[in-house]
């Protein structure tokens, strides 16, 4: 019999402790896979709905194929294997800052994104998404340019894991990152906040159109709906 309670992994990383366990809820009869940072939950694969529907959201907006995708934040994996179940997803780059969050989907850990390493068009980048953000140099290290930028690492744009986080999340970060899009592509945000119209208003000075989507899920342990917010802006009025 397995444990209810299961420590799949323990590290010390550079901005605090992070552990990977997995449990069994005994309510909804099923194992719960559960990453923290410190004290602080990062994820759940009891609530993956939102994470899921930043990359059908912010891909739904592109037109044509090969599309080239990056991915801010790895965790349990759902956004990157949902932006991979659009065929038009030529490569996709996942950049993750945290080591071991990366071998635990080569070491295939999570059934529900099971497989996702072995996929031809990943490529798992170690570092730091938004060090990437603001170097001319991009996520490939050589300019290049992406359809889309798929982001959830903050719990929001003012609730950031890390303090040097919050520089991204002005008018001269999102421009910053606005110069690795393609023309008419598209970045979207993950966000465990309500719509934050001062987010937006950033959004739309750097985009040419923003709106935030609200999106609603069963919580059975409060017996009602929650939401998460995915932000989506697209056509950067700066392409060069």
């Amino acid at each position: 019999m397995k444990p209810r309670i299961e420590e799949l992994d323990w590290r010390e990383t550079a901005i605090g402790e992070l552990n990977l366990r997995r449990r069994h809820d005994p309510l909804l009869d099923v194992d719960v896979y559960e990453v923290k940072l410190g004290d602080e939950y990062l994820m759940s694969s009891l609530f993956p709905v939102a994470e899921i529907e930043l990359a059908h959201l912010g891909l739904a907006t592109q037109a044509g194929d090969a599309l080239d995708v990056v991915v801010g934040g790895l965790g349990l994996g759902y956004t990157a294997h949902a932006a991979l179940t659009d065929d038009r997803v030529r490569r996709l780059t996942v950049v993750e800052m945290l080591a071991p969050v990366i071998d635990w989907h080569r070491r295939d850990l999570f059934p529900d994104t099971e497989g996702l390493a072995a996929d031809p068009r990943i490529r798992f980048t170690e570092g730091d998404f938004f060090a990437l953000a603001a170097d001319d140099r991009g996520f490939d290290g050589e300019g290049g340019r992406v359809n889309a930028i798929l982001l959830d690492i903050d719990h929001s744009p003012r609730h950031v894991l890390n303090p040097p986080n919050g520089d991204f999340y002005t008018v001269d970060g999102l421009r910053r990152m606005s110069r690795h899009l393609h023309p008419e592509g598209v970045f979207a945000l993950w966000s465990n906040d309500p719509p934050d119209d001062g987010f937006l208003d950033l959004l739309r000075a750097v985009f040419t159109e923003a709106r935030a989507e609200v999106v609603t899920f069963p919580n059975p342990f409060q017996n009602k709906d929650s939401s998460n917010t995915v932000y989506i802006a697209t056509s950067p009025r700066r392409a060069d």
